[in-house]
């Protein structure tokens, strides 16, 4: 094993350690008794967890150190990160700033994401998938929200960045339905091509008397 899977894993192991001290933190809040150095180990552990993400991705593209262990652990740790914070922030404090339909919508979208996925290559075969600006928008806004609440922010209201994290979340679903759409006429089309174009051989075949009985 590379040392980008290991750290790959290390992250991984990380995201229930943030969990832990997430949900305490949002549970004392809700108490009225908010623990600042819950909230900082917190922080301190999601920053280190993003941090390491950047590195592992480095030495993977520097070192050449891709693999397909490595290909299907990064997305978990990406998304395992990202959605055990926001569930468990949005469920545990309970907060305006933090509504429970900022995690639906991104639970939601890459839900649809995934079901489209595995649809379009049952019946198209090849997927490629296209990373959006939008996309990207949007992930750099649930890391902002994230932040925002456990850095304790206050120049911007927390409400106003949730919103616009979710508003690019859905903008850049929608984005990739439409990609995924666009593909599967496209697929749809060359298939209709190909099945054409084999019966036109066959024809011709079977016409000049070659393959004919």
């Amino acid at each position: 094993m590379n040392l980008a899977n290991k750290i790959t894993i290390t992250r991984i192991c990380l995201i229930p350690v943030f969990g832990i001290f997430a949900r305490q933190y949002g549970a004392r809040v809700v108490r009225g008794r908010p623990a600042e150095n819950v909230r900082l180990i917190a922080a301190f552990v999601f920053i280190l967890a993003a941090a390491m993400d950047c590195l592992d991705g480095f030495l993977a593209r520097r070192f050449n150190q891709r693999s397909r262990l490595g290909a299907v652990l990064d997305p978990i740790a990406d998304k395992g990160l990202m959605i055990t914070a926001i569930v468990v922030l949005a469920l545990s404090n309970r907060s305006k700033g933090f509504p429970i339909w900022f995690p639906i919508a991104v639970i939601g979208r890459d839900a649809v994401l995934v079901v489209g996925f595995l649809a379009l290559s049952k019946a198209i075969g090849r997927v490629e998938i296209r990373p959006s600006k939008i996309g990207k928008m949007a992930t750099l806004l649930q890391i902002a929200s994230i932040l925002w609440l456990l850095l304790g922010i206050r120049k911007i209201d927390q409400f106003y960045v949730t919103t616009l994290a979710t508003l690019f979340t859905v903008a850049s679903g929608l984005g990739y339905v439409e990609d995924g759409i666009r593909q599967a006429r496209k697929g749809g089309c060359l298939a209709h091509d190909l099945v054409a174009q084999s019966s036109f051989a066959s024809l011709e075949q079977t016409g000049d008397g070659r393959f004919s009985e």
